[in-house]
């Protein structure tokens, strides 16, 4: 019981007290009637009161069930923590055996990456020669039919000698389409070869005669009988030439002499 009760219990009883002494010098009756009012109204304030200690201990019973429950709470979650601690620990091992497996993975996938990178590397390069080395073959044949043409206009212009106005005319029509056809071979990377006072060279020329001569030494080109050409830096058709052989000694004056005596 709390001390507001008590003070209220001592107060009752000193009120009672007074009221006997003066109910001492009033009737029989009256005095009945007025304990009966004063014990009820004791009754009713010790109900109070005891209905205000009652909601007291309540009260401090809610806040001790409070205090007991955040408690639990706290013990709870620090059990709680623990257990996932020594939970993560317990998986650490196998976190980290799995991390190098996909390290693994990733090495080897970047290595069959960079070796398809490689390969497809050199198929682009291999499929780019083939392509050239065709288109090279393709042009070569078809400049190679070209070439005779070109030949005989070079023999025409070498050989027809015009007289009048009129073949001038011709002459110079006919060879305004050799320069056309010249000057498209250009643009496709045809040139002509001078051999002419060169060594000869059996990758470039192809001999067809020889001359005996003491003015160039042996092995010279003398002459281009017929053109040879390059496409690019290959050989497009040989040169057929003429090279320079040795002369023979002519035989001496005693050897001469000799001769008839002996006959």
């Amino acid at each position: 019981m709390g001390i507001t009760a008590q003070y209220s219990i001592w107060e009752e009883c000193k009120m009672i007290d007074e009221q006997q002494q003066n109910n001492t010098n009033q009737p029989l009756g009256e005095q009945t009637e007025e304990k009966q009012a004063m014990t009820s109204d004791s009754t009713a304030e010790i109900n109070a009161n005891a209905t205000q200690s009652e909601v007291t201990d309540q009260v401090s019973t809610q806040a001790n069930v409070s205090g007991d429950t955040a408690t639990q709470s706290q013990d709870s979650g620090v059990a709680a923590t623990e257990a996932a601690g020594n939970e993560s620990t317990a998986k650490e091992p196998a976190v980290n055996q799995q991390i190098e497996s996909l390290k693994a993975q990733v090495e080897e996938r970047s290595t069959q990456y960079l070796r398809i990178v490689a390969d497809f590397e050199n198929y682009r390069k291999r499929n780019q020669k083939e392509k050239e080395d065709l288109e090279q073959q393709v042009k070569r044949n078809t400049i190679t039919e070209l070439l005779p043409i070109v030949d005989n206009f070079e023999r025409a212009r070498s050989q027809i000698k015009p007289q009048n106005d009129g073949e001038m005319t011709i002459h110079k029509s006919y060879q305004g389409v050799y320069k056309l056809l010249v000057d498209s071979l250009k643009r496709l990377g045809v040139s002509p070869m001078r051999p002419e006072g060169q060594p000869f060279d059996p990758n470039l020329h192809e001999a067809v005669l020889r001359e005996p001569t003491d003015e160039y030494p042996e092995g010279t080109v003398l002459e281009e009988l017929v053109r040879g050409y390059y496409l690019g830096d290959r050989v497009l058709r040989h040169a057929m030439v003429k090279v320079a052989a040795p002369k023979e000694d002519a035989p001496s004056s005693e050897e001469t002499q000799s001769s008839p005596a002996n006959s």
